[in-house]
Parts: C-alpha cells; sequence; structure tokens
C-alpha cells in the first residue's frame, strides 16, 4: 500500500508551542476535513495541528484506518495510551483523615496536619509534602516516622542552616524507642550531625543522621553502609538538577535496599522553571513521570536559551498528576483560616543615577575586555555572570541611600522589621547607616550559635530591627513576631522571596504580612522584576489548583544588553 502519510510532533515556530505536523497530500486532504482550524505547514502537502485532546482523538482515529507513520512515537504512545503508573500505593488526597500520631510523637497536631500525617501513611512515607511555608513540614515529617515501626535509622539531608534546628525539632517531638520497643517519655532519639567531609566509617548506633547537601557526596561511601530505613530531603529543590553531585548521592542512596521511605519537604520545590520538578520526583516514586526525556516530550517545549518550559496548556495536567501521584500541596489561606493576609507592595524609589551609570561604564569596559582573552566558552561565560552580578549591586548602592529612608519611616511606628538583601557589601553598608537600631544580623558563614543568638535577640524584641541576607535568612527560622519585610535588593528566583516572606507569614502570625519591594528607578530592577512574575506564572499553574492570569508576552531580553544599550543611550 503507497504510504499515507507522516505524524511529527515538533515546535511551531509561528505559535511557539509544541504541534502536530502531518505531512503527505492524502494525509493532509484528510486531516483537512476532520480538523478545520490545522493550518499549512512551510509546504503545501504540510499540516499543523495543535496539540489538544479532541484533535489527538481525530488523529488517532486516521492512525487506526491508514497507514499512517508515526514518527514521534515516545510521544503519541504516551499521549494516545493510557497514562501509566507502577503498581504502588496512591493516596487519595480527597479523602485524608485526621489521624493520630505513635506514641513515639511528643506533642501535638493540628487537624490539618493530621490529614499530612495520613497522606504519608497512604504513600508509604514516598511523597512530596509541599505545603506552603509556615504550615509545619517538619513536624508532619516527625509525626510519620514516629508513627511508623520500623523508619529508623532516618537519614535527614538539609540546607546547612537547618541542621541544628532539626536535631532540636526531633528533641523536641520524638521520645526514645528502645530496642525492645518499648517507648521512653523523657528520652529523646539520638542523634549526631555530619560537619565534616572527610570520609570515615560512621557509628550504627543512632537514630538520625544529620547532613547538608553539599557534604553528601563526600560523605557517601560511609551513608551507604548504614542500615537506613529513611531518607528525608528538605528543602528538596536543592535536588531540582540532576547534573548535580548532590542529587546523584541522593539517588544513589535513595535507591538502597534497605531504604523504605523516602520524603521530600519543600515550599517551593520548583524554583525557576516546571521542569525542575522532574529529578525530585523521579528520586521520590521513579518512573512516575517517564524518563526525562519522555517527560520533556510531553510537557515542555525548550527555549532560546536551551531550558526546558512547562507548556501552557500543559501547567494544569502536571499539577494534577502531582497532586494525585506524589504531592500534597496546601496554601496557608485554606488551612489556617485565622491566619491573616500577605499584602505585597512595589515600590519604587530614588537612586543616585550618576553612580550608577558611571558603574555600568566600569562594568561593560572589563566584560568587553574579559571577552577579547577569554580563551574558553567557560571563561566567556564567567565574565558575563560577573558582571550581571556586578550591576546588581551598583544597583544595590545606587538605591542605598533611599532604601535607608525607607526603613528609618517604616521604624517610627515600632514595628518589628526584616530587611533582607543579596550583597555582603549592601549588608554591611545596611548596618553601618541602620546602626542607631542595634540590628540583629543574619548572613553566610556565622556559625550556628550567633545566628540563633541573632535570632533570639529579634525574636525576644531586644531589637525591633534583623538585616538578612536573602540565600541565609529564608529557611529554618521562625520571625512570626514581625509583619513588615523589606526587599532592598531582589533575587532571580521568585522562590527566594515567598520562602523569605514565609519566615513571617506562618503559624504564630496573628497580624497582616506586609512585603515591600523596593525597586530603584532608572536601574534594571524592573527587568528582574519581569523576569519573576513570569516565573511566578509557570509556577503558580503547576504547583497551585489557581493563579493569577497575568502573563508577560514580551520576551525578556538578555540583561547585558540591556546595560549596552543603556550605555549607548546616556
Amino acid at each position: 500500500m503507497v504510504k499515507f502519510g507522516t505524524l511529527n510532533f515538533v515546535l511551531d515556530k509561528y505559535s511557539g508551542t509544541w504541534c502536530w505536523m502531518v505531512t503527505g497530500p492524502r494525509a493532509v486532504s484528510m486531516v483537512s476535513k476532520l480538523i478545520p482550524r490545522a493550518w499549512y505547514g512551510d509546504a503545501p502537502d504540510q499540516a499543523i495541528v495543535s496539540d489538544t485532546d479532541s484533535n489527538l482523538k481525530q488523529l488517532s482515529w486516521i492512525a487506526e484506518r491508514y497507514p499512517l507513520e508515526i514518527l514521534s512515537k515516545n510521544v503519541w504512545n504516551r499521549k494516545i495510551l493510557p497514562f501509566k503508573i507502577k503498581k504502588q500505593r496512591i493516596p487519595n488526597i480527597e479523602k485524608l483523615k485526621k489521624v493520630n500520631p505513635g506514641k513515639q510523637f511528643r506533642g501535638k497536631l493540628l487537624n490539618f496536619q493530621k490529614e499530612g500525617l495520613d497522606f504519608l501513611v497512604k504513600s508509604s512515607g514516598n511523597a512530596l509534602l509541599a505545603d506552603e511555608m509556615g504550615l509545619g513540614k517538619t513536624v508532619q515529617t516527625l509525626a510519620y516516622l514516629a508513627s511508623e515501626k520500623k523508619s529508623l535509622p532516618a537519614l535527614v539531608i538539609a540546607p546547612l542552616v537547618t541542621l541544628t534546628n532539626w536535631d532540636s525539632e526531633i528533641k523536641k517531638f520524638m521520645k526514645k524507642k528502645s530496642l525492645n520497643g518499648k517507648i521512653i517519655d523523657k528520652a529523646s532519639p539520638t542523634t549526631t550531625m555530619i560537619r565534616t567531609g572527610r570520609s570515615q566509617e560512621l557509628d550504627k548506633k543512632y537514630d538520625f543522621y544529620i547532613i547538608n547537601y553539599e557534604l553528601l557526596h563526600k560523605r557517601f561511601n560511609d551513608l551507604s553502609n548504614l542500615p537506613l530505613r529513611s531518607i528525608i530531603c528538605d528543602e528538596v529543590q536543592h535536588l531540582r538538577s540532576k547534573t548535580t553531585q548532590k542529587y546523584s548521592a541522593v539517588k544513589k542512596l535513595a535507591a538502597l535496599k534497605s531504604i523504605q521511605h523516602r520524603v521530600g519537604l519543600s515550599g517551593t520545590p520548583i524554583y525557576n522553571r516546571g521542569s525542575e520538578i522532574w529529578p525530585i520526583v523521579d528520586i521520590l516514586k521513579p518512573g512516575l513521570l517517564g524518563s526525562f526525556k519522555e517527560f520533556c516530550e510531553y510537557f515542555c517545549y525548550v527555549n532560546e536559551k536551551g531550558k526546558a518550559i512547562v507548556l501552557e496548556n500543559k501547567r494544569t495536567s502536571l499539577g494534577n498528576e502531582l497532586r494525585k501521584h506524589v504531592m500534597l500541596r496546601r496554601k496557608k489561606q485554606d488551612v489556617l483560616k485565622e491566619l491573616k493576609d500577605k499584602v505585597r507592595y512595589k515600590e519604587v524609589i530614588d537612586c543616585d543615577i550618576k553612580y550608577y551609570t558611571s558603574e555600568l561604564s566600569k562594568i561593560w569596559e572589563k566584560l568587553e575586555e574579559e571577552q577579547k582573552y577569554a580563551e574558553t566558552a567557560f571563561e566567556k561565560s564567567s565574565s558575563y555572570r560577573r558582571a550581571i552580578e556586578s550591576e546588581r549591586q551598583a544597583a544595590g548602592v545606587a538605591k542605598l541611600p533611599h532604601v535607608i529612608n525607607f526603613v528609618n519611616n517604616i521604624m517610627e511606628i515600632e514595628e518589628s522589621v526584616v530587611v533582607f538583601c543579596h550583597h555582603k557589601a549592601i549588608h554591611k553598608l545596611l548596618h553601618e547607616k541602620l546602626a542607631e537600631f542595634n540590628p540583629a544580623s543574619i548572613i553566610g558563614g556565622q556559625s550556628d550559635k550567633l545566628r540563633d543568638n541573632e535570632i533570639k535577640r529579634f525574636q525576644a524584641g531586644q531589637t525591633k530591627l534583623l538585616i538578612a541576607g536573602l540565600r541565609a535568612g529564608n529557611v529554618g527560622i521562625n520571625l512570626a513576631n514581625a509583619k513588615y519585610v523589606i526587599f532592598a535588593e531582589l533575587d532571580w528566583s521568585p522562590a527566594i522571596h515567598r520562602q523569605a516572606e514565609d519566615r513571617l507569614h506562618r503559624i504564630g502570625q496573628k497580624n497582616t504580612v506586609f512585603a515591600y519591594y523596593l525597586v530603584g528607578a532608572g536601574t534594571l530592577d524592573d527587568h528582574v522584576a519581569d523576569i519573576l512574575v513570569n516565573k511566578s506564572y509557570e509556577i503558580d499553574a503547576i504547583m497551585d489548583v489557581t493563579s493569577e492570569t497575568y502573563e508577560n508576552k514580551e520576551k525578556a531580553k538578555l540583561i547585558l544588553a540591556q546595560i549596552h544599550d543603556k550605555l549607548s543611550t546616556k
């Protein structure tokens, strides 16, 4: 029989979405009759069909009756055949019950936390607990470990700044269980924090082993020799890249025969783009989303920078798959009716444009010089990154006097205030200029003891001002006694800002939280803010059932091109 035509899954250059391309005069003629909204490709014997359920039914009807050659077989099979899930216990999230924790748990759970415990039980502890920040994911996880008969020893993998918090929470919420199964009320499980990368045999006597992500690959062999039964990955977004050493180490540890429970915790598992969820799910429930290639073929398109972006018309369906099979996601307004709102303000403030433009000239001159003598692609890329970082710091310094005025005005109402910044130089200047308020400080490189003392000083009301680094103070701390948060600088990731806001907006907060984003007039802050909006749109559509219906249609220009444009028009 003469070949009827071909069917291929392609990225349509006109619509910018993945579509089905039908080739062959007979096949195109058939499509034109069955699918009136198809359009011609680059040639008369090509037809482009949008990737919708109704169109797939028509294409399937044609493929069943005519010798249509399928070129994208993996994609076709995943779309036409029922979505297959490996046999496993799948929680029915719609019917979660209020379950009481086991006798090894010390303390009380709120009703929604009891439902979270039920979710973990039904998932056999292989799940992503993605409640919004401040809803007690740590407590729910410990309640689960206290309820399972054979959940210990457990390995807790967390950011460095949260290790001591895990140690204290274990002691606070769990009781010791002896070898014969007897619960010892006044004792707590034994814990050890692994703080060195030097390989040495680990004692097998502990109930909990706590380590940060950066040391994981260095101590992989030592950890793999332990009789671990559970792995807890706190702030699991650290595993969003499948090319990193920490992802590789966790993937191998999670595959050990002794491991029965794998729990990921994060209020922001997706940091920048939807495809970051695949490596996380691949650890918690391997195969659920297929291989990365299959996942991308079904859910994503590749943008001009080579990044896999979840298609707009697939974001809701991806979120539904996650919630159906692996993820529990609750928002604060749904489970904490007494919690007040969180209100965001974008405040455009003045800045020293003369200083800023002068710094941009220096940055551009240095960049051109480095690019001229760069011998490798890595050297060129590093040069670009340094230029971008230098611009961000220049913008921070240029608007600093007006940031100081803004903070002073807020401090006049005698309320506790948290100020977040990005660069250590800005952090230092803020401390110097606001020294009259004796501010507490959180910044990278602090010792655990100093960090805890600074947090306690702020929480106790000994100072009403806390200055924190965005990446150092956005996880593992409770700042619910404050209701004002000010962002003196902007980060590229919306998740960073959400985490920082939710240090205040959490259980225990009795007031509305006001978040002020200070944007320097005439700087590239507006460009960064636009990128944050675009990224937030994709993340919200996947993670949450409802999301804002806003989308910026213009693609963000390269930041270095904007720097050059500003210099050329000054």
